[in-house]
């Protein structure tokens, strides 16, 4: 009978010493944390967000035409692909004047994606587009267009994008934008969300 082959443990790591272990001396010993004893009669101070004024529960009252409406960088480039005219498109979905509005952020997107793209940059600096300037450090369109929404409830947000429409959807009275079968669609908008008609 030969000896036995043990085998080997992986990501075992060397049993360490704790701080407050009594083997070490006083200076390398970590200090005990000492609660505070918080007073029953103090008045407890809890920092609430500010509910924004346009949303009736989720109705949001700041939308009415003319619709801003904020585009992201994949909605334009499947747009071209279904061969929809953008404004028009927008206006068929909505049956009022749309503006389309496009952010530092989204157009440098677009040009960054180079020569393959020129047709979507083409249509990006159509002067129907109303141009939004970026005050923000970095050029991440997805996390420009969701502060921007946050701060501001007027717009309509137009993408493809998943992760985005998902990030979107938790913010209370922004409608989404979205294309299916080749025609532009609306989720959330004012009339789905059953508030009173004065």
């Amino acid at each position: 009978m030969g000896k036995q082959k043990k085998a080997r443990k992986y990501a075992v790591m060397k049993r360490m010493i704790s701080l407050r272990d009594e083997r070490l001396k006083e200076k390398d010993r970590a200090k005990a944390k000492v609660k505070k004893k918080e007073d029953p009669s103090a008045i407890k101070e809890r920092e609430v967000p500010q509910h924004p004024s346009c949303l009736f529960f989720q109705y949001n009252t700041q939308l009415g035409p003319p619709y801003h409406i904020l585009v992201d960088t994949n909605f334009i480039n499947f747009s071209i692909k279904a061969k929809l005219d953008l404004v028009q498109s927008m206006m068929d979905c909505l049956y009022a004047k749309c503006i389309p509005c496009i952010t530092d952020c989204v157009m440098g997107e677009i040009e960054k994606l180079g020569q393959k793209y020129r047709v979507a940059l083409r249509i990006a600096k159509d002067p129907r587009f109303e141009r939004l300037p970026c005050m923000h450090k970095g050029t991440y369109a997805d996390d420009c267009l969701v502060q921007r929404v946050t701060q501001h409830k007027c717009y309509i947000v137009a993408t493809v994008d998943k992760e985005l429409k998902r990030r979107i959807r938790k913010i209370p009275g922004v409608p989404i934008m979205y294309i299916s079968r080749h025609r532009y669609n609306i989720e959330r908008m004012p009339d789905d969300y059953g508030a009173p008609r004065f």
